[in-house]
């Protein structure tokens, strides 16, 4: 099992100037190899470049430019290469799907924030100093950096990465462990619904209230983006007001994190099984299609692309995907079994009679039957529908 941990460094001022320069040089590499590929396919005869091609070139660049290149460590430099490689293969197979091919483009020094060591002990050291009360790390080129490690690391560390967001750094691991030993039986089963007014519902009845963290955060968002609007381009003043709105999204950010870590941490400690609904959100995120008016070229009819784009905001804001994410990483750990099921009429079923219609739900909240005249809360009735699929496929899987 691998499991991930993430700590704040606490570098110096002149580790943070090292750690700055190490992801420009390999920001420089990684557009290098880039553009390589790009003048290769235009010039070259269609000819294709690979990863393992550019991999034999480093020593030959290293060797050529030591100041930059050749003081950092080789393998994470091998996984800039890959990462690029990663991205050309997603490239590939976003056009053999039909999808929006998304070429990859160039970085700039802003937008390459993280540098891989695919392996401890090659060019870096985690906890390099065990004598010392202080935890550190170890990097090629930058020195023994303090971390604030605020848990134990269990495993094998595997990997190294180093990450920059706004003015922090961190470094993530990958440690292999054991399975752990899974949480006392409880014999309970559930099933939950997903939603904007509630977050959550589950097949007993609990409502979990969305906390609308984006929402609540958006008069200080917009104060903050309208400040930048109105700094010059390149300015100390710019630098500030984008700092600002990054400080306000991260906050954001790790408040939604914090909210589907305990949500998960509930359902997991309660519940043996737990039944959910296999949304996409991506497709239910997308914008409508526009309308052209027939009668007059050039010109489209209403499309409710507003009212969309409202819907779209909430569902980004409730972070569905990161929550199911760490539920199912939390399920895994406790030993809990997680099942996800097809989403179509759970809310439109009766679960009395069985019975399936549009009528059965008249309002947002409210679920009245036409034919047998139950009446529930809507997510509650979409819970225990959802309860019954998962565990009608669980027994399917079983036999």
């Amino acid at each position: 099992m691998i499991r991930a941990y993430k700590f704040l460094m606490r570098p110096t001022v002149g580790q943070a100037v090292a750690l700055t320069e190490m992801l420009q040089d390999h920001c420089s590499l990684y557009n290098g190899a880039l553009q390589e590929r790009r003048d290769a396919y235009r010039h070259g005869s269609k000819t294709s470049v690979k990863y393992g091609m550019q991999s034999a070139q480093l020593k030959d660049i290293r060797a050529f430019d030591p100041e930059s290149q050749g003081r950092w460590s080789f393998s994470s430099q091998q996984a800039t290469l890959r990462r690029l490689d990663k991205a050309f293969a997603a490239f590939f197979r976003r056009i053999k799907s039909g999808e929006a091919p998304g070429f990859p483009r160039f970085r700039g020094v802003g937008y390459f924030d993280t540098v891989d060591f695919p392996k401890d002990g090659d060019g870096c050291r985690w906890d390099s100093t065990p004598h010392d009360p202080v935890t550190r790390v170890r990097l090629q080129g930058v020195g023994h950096v303090k971390v604030n490690q605020h848990r134990a690391v269990v495993g094998k560390v595997k990997t190294v990465s180093v990450k920059r967001e706004g003015k922090r750094w961190y470094v993530v691991l990958t440690a292999e462990q054991a399975p752990p030993e899974p949480l006392p039986v409880t014999g309970s089963v559930v099933g939950v619904d997903m939603g904007i007014a509630s977050f959550l519902t589950d097949s007993n009845g609990q409502h979990i209230p969305n906390p609308c963290h984006g929402r609540r955060a958006a008069a200080k968002l917009e104060a903050a983006q309208q400040s930048l609007s109105r700094c010059k381009l390149r300015g100390s003043r710019r630098k500030k007001a984008v700092a600002r709105v990054a400080a306000l999204h991260r906050k954001v950010r790790r408040q939604r994190v914090d909210h589907a870590h305990k949500t998960a941490l509930g359902l997991v400690r309660t519940h043996d099984v737990i039944a959910h609904e296999d949304l996409k959100i991506r497709n239910m995120s997308k914008a409508p299609a526009p309308k052209p008016d027939p009668g007059n070229p050039g010109t489209f009819l209403p499309n409710g692309a507003a009212a969309k784009a409202g819907l779209n905001r909430s569902i980004a804001d409730a972070g569905w995907g990161v929550f199911l994410t760490i539920l199912h990483a939390k399920a895994e750990s406790a030993g809990r079994e997680v099942i996800a099921v097809d989403p179509r009429n759970t809310s439109r079923q009766c679960p009395q009679c069985g019975h399936t219609a549009k009528e059965n739900r008249p309002t947002q909240e409210k679920f009245h039957c036409i034919v047998c005249g139950h009446t529930a809360h809507a997510d509650t009735v979409g819970a225990l529908n959802v309860l019954r699929a998962g565990l009608a496929r669980r027994k399917a899987q079983l036999a």
